[in-house]
């Protein structure tokens, strides 16, 4: 027999009044969730990391950022320190309010910014929540609540809400909710997700169970009859780290402006002429508000990081590193079909000037990685290949060098059946293994049945001549019947 609905919910105006009428047994409600500053558990969280271990972990698979992971290391270890620290502090010594070391990170696609932080994640044992901005909107609009991103981190904790308190949020494309400075149109919606997200990046309790939640509300209901209170499910975020992240164009023309305002008594024409990333060096507080942050916003990321561009030289290490998920990764797509792939270092750095044009940063690795190899990776599999070398030609030419590793493949598996059959060890003219490819590839068949269809006459014909190796010719190939037949007749000629 199903649940019964409690007898005093009697229509959908009940249910969707829960939520007022659960309020009002407050005085018996009882929190679940570590309270702001008391760990309960610290689980496997390695609050005692120390920011020079984590910063040679980070180094070990990150490439030309060591200035930005030296900033990032020291401050998240700081961060988690401190809590640790704070927890065992007594009353009296406790600050009033609470300072996070909220972070800005500025970069522009591909340099790592998201695999920075879930590293640091992973290695300290915190859940970790990763959206783009552009996904949410100010209550009243389209789009998702920022809060959704707190209860998120529940649910990577397992449902553990202590755990989830100590977790890492990190926005990326924060650079597209800046306002243009407008009042009418998106822009509301944009300021509006800036102030959402304020009380969240400081400190808010935020409840697990959303108001539209109707599943939810029922089932509180239900247990407010049966136990006479309610439990409320929240999440406090006075410890969750909140990591933004953008591209930021544009931003270089707002500093320089004010670079050039200040440069009174030096020659302009130099500051007009710094790159790009140096410029994005020297932002500032005023900077972030003309690009159109609210300045208390701006105010809850105290520390801002500007990762490095990557060159052609920068990606290229990324591809020498031991640790390089790049390499790796391709290689474990092919070891999936029992093939070892090998890369040398030539073919290495064409790769890298491959993806240093595509300007997508580390993401032109993958991309260029795909399109050389993905004919390998659907055909390899089907052949008795167990290795492969990706050298020059193969980057240049991978069509060709494919043809030419299948030719030879399929004809060596024609080759060892023909002599594990027959006794007979038969052999191609370059000039008949070309034909045969072409012709394989006209008719649709694979080169090793197009063979076993050619020359299927072939073995009582060799054999009236005793012999024990065989050549096909170019004109083997174009007349395999006529071919055969004339070579019997010459050869029993000659014997006589």
């Amino acid at each position: 027999m199903p649940n019964q609905m409690p007898e005093n919910i009697k229509n959908i105006k009940d249910i969707l009044n829960l939520d007022e009428e659960l309020h009002k047994v407050s005085p018996e409600a009882e929190p679940v969730g570590g309270k702001a500053g008391v760990r309960s558990r610290q689980g496997d969280i390695n609050f005692q990391l120390k920011p020079e271990e984590l910063e040679s972990y980070l180094n070990k698979y990150i490439v030309g950022q060591e200035e930005a992971i030296e900033i990032i290391a020291t401050k998240i270890c700081t961060h988690f320190n401190r809590m640790y620290l704070e927890q065992e502090l007594p009353e009296d010594e406790k600050i009033v309010g609470n300072i996070k070391s909220n972070m800005l990170l500025i970069g522009p696609t591909g340099v790592g910014k998201t695999y920075i932080i879930k590293l640091i994640a992973k290695k300290i044992g915190v859940p970790f929540v990763k959206a783009d901005a552009t996904k949410f909107s100010e209550t009243g609009y389209v789009g998702g609540d920022v809060e959704d991103l707190v209860r998120e981190l529940v649910h990577e904790a397992d449902g553990d809400i202590t755990k989830a308190e100590y977790g890492i949020i990190y926005l990326d494309e924060i650079d597209k909710i800046a306002s243009s400075g407008n009042v009418y149109g998106p822009d509301v919606s944009r300021a509006g997700v800036q102030r959402n997200l304020l009380k969240l990046m400081e400190e808010a309790d935020v409840d697990l169970k959303t108001p539209h939640d109707l599943a939810s509300q029922v089932e509180a209901a239900m247990e407010a009859q049966r136990t006479g209170k309610v439990t409320r499910k929240k999440i406090n975020t006075r410890n969750i780290l909140f990591i933004v992240s953008g591209a930021f164009g544009g931003l270089e023309d707002i500093i320089n402006k004010r670079l050039n305002k200040q440069a009174i008594g030096f020659d302009k024409s130099q500051v007009r002429r710094r790159d790009r990333q140096s410029v994005l060096k020297m932002v500032k507080t005023e900077d972030l508000i003309e690009y159109g942050f609210e300045s208390e916003f701006v105010g809850r990321l105290p520390v801002t990081v500007v990762l490095n561009d990557l060159d052609e030289e920068g990606l290229y290490k990324i591809l020498k590193n031991k640790y390089s998920t790049v390499i790796l990764g391709k290689k474990l797509d092919f070891r999936a079909y029992g093939i070892d792939l090998e890369f040398t270092d030539e073919a290495l750095r064409m790769l890298s000037s491959k993806a240093y044009k595509e300007r997508t940063g580390a993401r032109g690795l993958l991309s260029v990685f795909e399109k050389t190899l993905i004919k390998f990776e659907k055909t390899l599999p089907s052949t008795d290949i167990k290795k492969l070398t990706v050298d020059r030609e193969v980057v240049e030419n991978p069509e060709e060098v494919l043809k030419r590793i299948l030719l030879s493949d399929n004809i060596r598996n024609f080759q060892k059946e023909f002599l594990i059959k027959h006794g007979i060890v038969m052999e191609f003219e370059d000039e008949a293994l070309q034909i045969i490819q072409e012709k394989a590839r006209t008719a649709g068949m694979s080169i090793k049945q197009y063979c076993d269809d050619l020359f299927h006459d072939y073995p009582y014909g060799i054999k009236l001549m005793n012999l024990e190796r065989f050549m096909i010719t170019k004109a083997a190939v174009e007349d395999p019947q006529g071919y055969i037949d004339e070579y019997i007749r010459n050869y029993y000629s000659r014997e006589k």
